[in-house]
């Protein structure tokens, strides 16, 4: 998921808040270095994307429905959830996600609709996209170290103070990741409705398909 020269500056940052000294590397024989890989391989990274829509691990599929699955009742086709899916941003009925699909279930790995194909974004650990260090923005990297950091903490210092400080450091950290993911988020306009999409069309009829705006065709 990560170079090993990141994930080691990445712990470093978590030991840092801790007040514990720096690894050397990452087959440093100490407890430290022990208690980080654990909280590590426990999905600290990805408790950590799935707190926002997070505009570096963002990742757009089109997904075709799984013929091998075939639900008994309800919608008709299941899509399978890719590997790497963290958190669900959109899922649309067509590419441009102008037009929100509203009737589907997201059950047991599976989205379920009655189309046949679909469009998804959604929060990814791939190492391309969220799983990749070097994409993270301080902020979010901020984030991950403090999430760490308050994993092992009261197992290193056994002091309640230090823990209260660093869940502090990690509540701050998250609200700044948040406002500066939603700042580079693009200008969001909202999706057309079918009752505004219907008008639009009975008016281009009435006017002969003018869509400059004049009142005079």
């Amino acid at each position: 998921m990560a170079d090993s020269a990141s994930q080691l500056a990445l712990y470093n940052s978590a030991l840092l808040l801790c007040g514990s000294r720096a690894l050397v590397s990452l087959t440093e024989n100490r407890e430290p270095r022990y208690l980080l890989d654990t909280a590590w391989n426990d999905g600290a990274v990805d408790g950590c994307l799935e707190e926002g829509q997070w505009y570096f691990a963002m990742r757009t599929v089109q997904l075709d429905f799984d013929p091998a699955v075939q639900p008994t009742f309800g919608y008709r086709y299941a899509f399978d959830k890719p590997a790497d899916w963290v958190l669900t941003a959109a899922v649309c009925e067509e590419e441009y996600f102008r037009v929100p699909l509203t009737r589907y279930f997201d059950e047991a790995g599976f989205w379920y609709a009655d189309l046949q194909t679909i469009y998804v974004r959604f929060v990814s650990n791939d190492p391309n996209y969220g799983g990749a260090l070097s994409r993270w923005p301080r902020s979010f990297y901020d984030l991950v170290a403090a999430r760490l950091a308050r994993k092992i903490s009261f197992k290193i210092s056994q002091d309640e103070a230090t823990l209260k400080r660093i869940m502090d450091a990690e509540k701050a950290a998250k609200i700044q990741a948040k406002n500066r993911s939603h700042m580079a988020d693009p200008t969001q306009f909202p999706a057309q409705g079918s009752w505004t999409r219907a008008r639009q069309r009975f008016l281009n009829r009435r006017d002969g398909g003018n869509t400059s705006g004049n009142l005079i065709g």
